[in-house]
């Protein structure tokens, strides 16, 4: 079956299974998922994440553990996708935003690579608005 956007697709998983409470989530892998799954490791939504690949599938599948605080909280409170294939967002490195005046992550894909906001505005790249994490 083809999906017309991994991006929302992976993101959509994340957030179901965090409202679940589940340990982990699994999804087939690419490359951009990959690097946003990195993003969010480095920032510390996620504990980590491993790649599977299966002799029948090209790509594999990509397990992400999911992190909880103290009481099982989510770390993950919101994903909320930006850029969709219908409607693409570009900033320039002077209007990339804050996402909950600093508490959230904006991931955004540049010439550089998948990064959040603040690593963005630091290298002063734009590029694509992905998704906002808080």
């Amino acid at each position: 079956m083809s999906m017309s956007d991994p991006i929302a697709d992976m993101l959509t998983r994340i957030r179901n299974a965090v409202s679940s409470r589940h340990e982990a989530v699994t999804m087939p892998s690419s490359k951009v998922k990959l690097a946003i799954a990195e993003v969010l490791k480095r920032e510390g939504f996620i504990r980590g994440y491993e790649v599977r690949k299966e002799p029948d599938q090209p790509q594999g599948n990509m397990k992400v553990e999911l992190s909880y605080g103290g009481r099982r909280q989510p770390v993950i409170n919101g994903l909320q996708r930006v850029s969709k294939p219908g409607l693409r967002v570009y900033v320039q490195r002077r209007e990339i935003p804050r996402v909950y005046g600093g508490l959230g992550i904006a991931i955004i894909s540049t010439p550089r690579g998948v990064m959040t906001g603040q690593e963005a505005r630091r290298q002063q790249v734009g590029g694509e608005v992905l998704c906002y994490v808080w």
